[in-house]
């Protein structure tokens, strides 16, 4: 009962937060480029001494685009996860139509990022690198088990959730256009995070304790191939940087600054997740090791 009444509260929450795109970008909407986009403990510039003030914030701004971007990637999985829930409904009272709000709201997510990226792009002056192609991305994750992904989309959705109320919400430096999109998407994505959480605790009722292990195995391998985007996306990024500025690094500063971009990278997409306590406090609900493993394992991301 606890289930149906949440599902249901998280569907009512979900429709008075509902927001339109137009509301928030187009027209005098616009980025200001004259300031960051992103706090620095994502984008972590100050770390290259050989950047001058203009060239750091030049890379806040890529950094900023591959943020953007890789939301859009990944919520490229998350949506047919959550449909194929949907077509697996069991008739539990609110839950279908929980998840498709849930469902239609990471399609709106897509394209406000899509729309942002494009104004980005028009605005920026000169090409930013991204992973690719996205379906090769989507279908290596969803080749996982169910709770596998569960576990991945949890973590990332409540790592969105600090990078907002932790980094962005009180940080009066950043472009106030780029904050209000992180706003909004928080918004939304926080009932999700709630939503992803009785998917999972529903896959585990049916679990046995070896198939949790092996679903942590899983989620490591994701987040292992997930790593090696983000090492791939640390070169881009210095393409990016490179094409942007039209300074040529030498060979010293071209290996820190993708050492030091990974490592945020990682930072960002990975160590955030598996050190947030909402998501901690899920994988404890697990029983066995899963909290202690992940735990453990988010040392190398930080």
């Amino acid at each position: 009962m606890q289930a149906q009444h949440t599902y249901q509260t998280l569907l009512d929450v979900s429709k008075r937060v509902n927001w339109r795109i137009d509301d928030i970008i187009g027209g005098d909407k616009r980025l200001d480029f004259s300031k960051p986009f992103l706090p620095e403990t994502f984008a972590r510039t100050e770390a290259l001494s050989f950047l001058s003030d203009r060239e750091r914030l030049t890379l806040n701004h890529i950094r900023a685009h591959g943020y953007l971007a890789m939301f859009a990637l990944v919520e490229g999985f998350i949506l047919p996860f959550v449909n194929a829930e949907i077509a697996a409904d069991d008739g539990t009272p609110h839950r279908a139509p929980a998840l498709q709000q849930f469902a239609s709201e990471e399609e709106k997510h897509m394209e406000l990022f899509r729309r942002f990226l494009g104004d980005f792009r028009a605005e920026f002056g000169s090409e930013c690198g991204f992973l690719g192609p996205p379906e090769a991305i989507r279908d290596a994750v969803l080749a996982h088990s169910k709770m596998a992904v569960a576990i991945a989309t949890l973590g990332i959705e409540w790592m969105s959730q600090a990078h907002y109320v932790e980094s962005v919400r009180d940080d009066g430096d950043l472009d106030p256009q780029f904050k209000s999109l992180l706003k909004h998407h928080w918004q939304e994505e926080s009932q999700h995070a709630r939503l992803d959480g009785l998917l999972l605790k529903e896959l585990v009722q049916a679990a046995t304790p070896e198939s949790v292990e092996r679903a942590i195995d899983e989620y490591f391998e994701i987040g292992g191939f997930l790593d090696g985007g983000l090492q791939a996306l640390a070169g881009l990024d210095l393409e990016s940087f490179e094409r942007a500025t039209g300074r040529v690094l030498t060979a010293e500063q071209r290996a820190e600054f993708v050492q030091v971009q990974h490592q945020a990278l990682r930072w960002t997409f990975l160590g955030s997740a598996m050190r947030n306590k909402n998501f901690l406090a899920a994988l404890g609900e697990l029983g066995g090791t899963a909290r202690a493993r992940v735990e453990g394992a988010s040392a190398m991301f930080c």
